[in-house]
């Protein structure tokens, strides 16, 4: 018989090598229960009828389905009963949600069904989190933080059973669920550096919306590489860390209906942008917006702010963040 490490023993050893508390794996295993349980309800939403539009229009003013909502739900009730959290921010809720934890060391953001659109077509969505630590040294004023204050980062790809976390400063690794619901066996994810198997991922339907100097370098740069596109940033992003090269999701800047641009990027940058440059930044690679800045060290102003995404291998994302600072 083999056995594999399992996340919980993996993330254990990580505490105690650090010599940290174990006020983290208690937030993680929430984590790790509500993906659980929202995959379960991927895998048998078509029999119970939750997998059509709710008829409601989400704060972000897309159609809402009725997973969305089940996702959200499991997802907090798991935040919550962990204890350890002060505070959330969701892509399905309008104002922070406080968790009134008297023991709350950590602020979650999360995304709890990434792709949604995919879900009526049987194909991959995502989980997206990022978690940051209050103050333990002096009074907490609760500010929301850029990406660069994360402590962790992660995403779970439902229903392929992946699930990919990055923690401060100790890289992001890779784990995948077994036969007894078990995340297992941990390995280490680095961005390759041959560019034979880099691949670029973009809405094509979008090119000629982009700023010039995106559509001029996209045209010169693509037919070096294979061109990938899901339509689900965990999706997608997950074949970036795998095979190389970048996903952009740039600023709309021309569109033939004007009420489509989306001068400032249609991504959300707390808990979308920040999320996967943090495992990009670990793994190897990088992140910038649409002026070049690096994604995570934007400051959010409020709650779903938006930003345009260039992320992946370093000298791609280089490439574009000096034409867009140019």
């Amino acid at each position: 018989m083999r056995f594999e490490q399992t996340f919980m023993n993996f993330i254990l050893q990580h505490q105690e090598k650090h010599n940290r508390t174990y006020h983290f794996l208690i937030l993680m295993d929430a984590l790790i229960s509500a993906a659980k349980h929202i995959q379960h309800y991927y895998l048998t939403g078509m029999l119970r009828g939750n997998l059509g539009l709710t008829g409601t229009v989400n704060v972000q003013g897309e159609h809402a389905m009725g997973i969305d909502h089940i996702a959200e739900e499991i997802s907090l009730h798991y935040l919550r009963s962990s204890g350890r959290v002060i505070h959330a921010v969701s892509e399905e809720s309008e104002e922070m949600i406080l968790m009134d934890a008297e023991g709350g060391r950590y602020f979650v953001y999360f995304d709890p069904l990434d792709g949604s659109s995919n879900v009526s077509h049987g194909l991959p969505v995502g989980f997206l989190f990022g978690v940051a630590k209050r103050n333990l040294d002096g009074p907490e004023d609760g500010h929301l933080r850029p990406g660069k204050d994360y402590i962790a980062a992660g995403m779970f790809v439902i229903p392929t059973g992946t699930f990919t976390l990055a923690l401060k400063e100790s890289g992001t690794w890779r784990f995948h669920i077994d036969d007894t619901m078990n995340f297992v066996k941990p390995i280490g994810v680095i961005l390759p550096e041959d560019s034979k198997t880099w691949e670029f991922s973009f809405n094509e339907a979008n090119r000629c919306s982009f700023d010039q100097r995106v559509q001029t370098w996209i045209a010169e740069e693509e037919r070096k590489y294979a061109f990938r596109y899901l339509g689900s940033l965990a999706g997608d992003f997950h074949r970036i860390l795998s095979n190389g090269g970048i996903f952009m999701y740039p600023a709309i800047v021309s569109h033939p209906n004007p009420e489509k641009n989306r001068p400032h990027g249609k991504l959300r940058l707390m808990y979308e942008a920040a999320v996967v440059a943090f495992m990009c930044h670990e793994a190897g690679g990088d992140a910038v917006d649409e002026a070049g800045i690096p994604i995570l060290e934007i400051q959010p102003k409020e709650h779903h702010q938006r930003t345009a995404l260039y992320v992946g291998s370093k000298p791609l994302v280089d490439e574009i963040a000096q034409i867009l600072r140019g």
